[in-house]
């Protein structure tokens, strides 16, 4: 089992940036392809970003390709969202989770995730 840990929320303004940091403990870091999902009041879970085990792949949500990064430091057991040219919209809990998939390519979608922190908040002010 894995236990993860998001921080790095927080109020910024539109155009701001911040970065989110998800640490891992317990079982091998570098076994799980990571994500990161986002759950705004009223709406679904969605989709932000994901990237594989070794950190060679990954992939965004069209709503933050260009804005988004995603990465991550196995020797640190942390994966990041770099988070740049915010908008209201984004405005949300965010969420990263662990799939102990092999795939190269790295699961989007939330039910093929074994793992999930508890979330930090971003609010984005206009």
């Amino acid at each position: 089992q894995v236990q993860l840990v998001e921080s790095g929320g927080g109020l910024v303004q539109a155009g701001g940036s911040l970065r989110l940091s998800c640490a891992a403990s317990g079982r091998t870091f570098s076994s799980y392809a990571m994500g990161w999902f986002r759950q705004a009041p009223g709406k679904e879970r969605e989709f932000v970003a994901t990237i594989n085990r070794s950190g060679l792949s990954a992939r965004n949500a069209d709503s933050v390709k260009g804005r988004f990064t995603i990465s991550r430091d196995n020797a640190k057991n942390t994966v990041y969202l770099q988070m740049n040219s915010l908008k209201p919209e984004d405005t949300a809990v965010y969420y990263c989770a662990a799939d102990q998939t092999t795939s190269w390519i790295p699961p989007s979608r939330p039910s093929e995730y074994d793992y999930w922190g508890q979330g930090t908040q971003v609010t984005v002010s206009s």
